[in-house]
């Protein structure tokens, strides 16, 4: 009995890595994103590593971890990969409160986000 094994949803030359709350927000956090599509694996990591965005040093991890994936767990080539997919979602919101005057209160949004990352192996040229 049991349960049935879930069809994989990447294709047989991709691998994947998901960070589920990224302590930024969603718009800030694209940017990054942004900076590493369709770059080689290795641009991409050089790219993150220089980045003055707070958030990059993340980024980085989800990258490495997406590229170990690849490696250890699909067997692919590390030196072909490509950064085939990298995408932002929002996660949980912390809501606190700022005391104001006249006995108000200030509502503080605290956001979290969630990103993925596809590398892809791309074929001989």
């Amino acid at each position: 009995m049991g349960k049935r094994r879930t069809e994989r949803r990447l294709k047989e030359n991709e691998a994947m890595a998901v960070a589920r709350r990224l302590r930024t927000g969603a718009r800030k956090l694209n940017l990054v994103a942004g900076l590493i599509r369709g770059l080689p694996a290795e641009k991409a990591l050089a790219q993150l590593k220089f980045s003055k965005r707070r958030i990059s040093g993340e980024v980085k991890k989800v990258l490495e971890s997406a590229i170990a994936n690849a490696e250890n767990n699909h067997n692919l080539d590390v030196d072909r990969l490509v950064v085939a997919e990298a995408y932002v979602g929002k996660s949980l919101t912390m809501k606190r409160w700022r005391p104001r005057a006249r006995g108000r209160m200030g509502r503080i949004i605290k956001p979290f986000s969630r990103m993925t990352v596809v590398v892809r192996e791309q074929e001989e040229m």
